[in-house]
Order: structure tokens, then C-alpha cells, then sequence
């Protein structure tokens, strides 16, 4: 547990996933390591993304991989829990990153994550556009165009 932040994870006391629920859910790498500049490391976690959604845990509307952090946007499934998912992804990639680096049992994730269960009246578009767009507000790119580690089931 960080030292910084001890009772953190009580923010996660009586929190619940529901199947079917929007989640936008970020998560950071560990100590702010920007693994993801490189295409091939982002690519790795897009496939941990998909392969939460090929075993129908999440059904993913819209992320970006930034440098540092991830944005997701997704639907919760039926036989899931958000935590079951995030640690799936968290070890999916972290096996995958530490091989492609060559590197032993790295860390490569902070612990935890943050998530917003999108409410029925919020814009769930607006919150795709939102997540998309981090890296022209970060000035990464100019053109959305220009960056590979991001999809939307709308665009």
C-alpha cells in the first residue's frame, strides 16, 4: 500500500460492480513509467482490452493508452466483477510487457485503479470523445490521426 495515500483503499469499501454497467476506468503504470511511447508495449495492452472482451467480461466502447495511464470505457458483463477484470488485464500485460522487454517479474502496474460508473443521464458519447481525445489535450499529436493506441465503437 502507498504510503502517501494509507487509507486509499478504503475508497473501494462498499463500492460494487454491476453487470451491464458503463465503467470509465483509468489506471496508471507504476511509478509513472512511460512504457506505452513505444507502439509495440501499447499494443500489448489493447490485446489484454480485447481479450477481456473476447471472453465476454466487458464489451469495450472507447480507450486510449497513453505513455503512463490507460482510459477505458466499457460495459461490464454478466459474470464479471470490475476488480476480476482489472486484475485479468493487469496480469494479461504485465506477463506479456515483461517478456517483450526481456525483463524478470517487473512492476509494471500501480495497484488499483480509478473507475466512474457512468450514470443513465450522462452522454456516454461524450465521455468517449472525451477519453479519445487525451492525446491532443496532452500534446502528444495534432491530429488524432496521428495516434495509434485509441479506438471508439462510434468512429
Amino acid at each position: 500500500m502507498s504510503t502517501d495515500r494509507p487509507h486509499a483503499c478504503n475508497l473501494r469499501h462498499g463500492r460494487v460492480s454491476l453487470a451491464g454497467g458503463i465503467y470509465h476506468v483509468i489506471f496508471r503504470t507504476y511509478r509513472s513509467e512511460p512504457y506505452f511511447r513505444t507502439l509495440r508495449l501499447g499494443r500489448i495492452v489493447v490485446d489484454g482490452l480485447r481479450w477481456q472482451d473476447a471472453a465476454a467480461r466487458t464489451t469495450t466502447l472507447a480507450f486510449v493508452v497513453m505513455p503512463d495511464h490507460v482510459h477505458w470505457l466499457c460495459v461490464l458483463g454478466q459474470c464479471a466483477s470490475l476488480p476480476t477484470v482489472m486484475c485479468g488485464v493487469k496480469g494479461f500485460t504485465t506477463r506479456r510487457i515483461n517478456a517483450a522487454i526481456g525483463g524478470g517479474r517487473g512492476t509494471v502496474w500501480q495497484r488499483g485503479f480509478f473507475d466512474h460508473a457512468v450514470r443513465r443521464d450522462e452522454d456516454v458519447r461524450t465521455i468517449a470523445r472525451y477519453i479519445v481525445s487525451n492525446p491532443l489535450r496532452a500534446g502528444i499529436v495534432s491530429s488524432l490521426g496521428d495516434y495509434a493506441l485509441w479506438d471508439a465503437c462510434w468512429i
